[in-house]
């Protein structure tokens, strides 16, 4: 059984700085291309940032030069340091996983909420 388990989540100011894991089992984590999603109240969901088997990187561009993902094979976990933080980027964040050869993720976390205070 696949299990994506995010945590990290929470209230923090604006500027402030949080850190997302996202902890996978059932899955060959290391192969993996792992990928953090999130979605606002009202708007689509959007990709934030992803990290292939490689350490690879690409990242939505409101949060370029703010967010790093990075991830441990050893532990199967994937992070998200989040920094800079704005209103704006208040969202339920998802962890994602997928194979390296298709674009759609297979399997999803249940999200965790970020709250930023202005």
């Amino acid at each position: 059984q696949v299990q994506l388990v995010e945590s990290g989540g929470g209230l923090v100011q604006a500027g402030g700085s949080l850190r997302l894991s996202c902890a996978a089992s059932g899955i060959i984590f290391s192969t993996k291309v792992m990928g953090w999603y999130r979605q606002a109240p009202g708007k689509q969901r959007e990709l934030v940032a992803a990290i292939t088997s490689g350490g690879s990187t690409n990242y939505g561009d409101p949060v370029k030069d703010r967010f790093t993902i990075s991830r441990d094979n050893a532990k199967n976990t994937v992070y998200l340091q989040m920094n800079s933080l704005r209103p704006e980027d208040t969202a339920v964040y998802y962890c994602a996983a997928r194979r390296a050869i298709v674009a759609s993720y297979d399997y999803w976390g249940q999200g965790t909420q970020v709250t930023v205070s202005s």
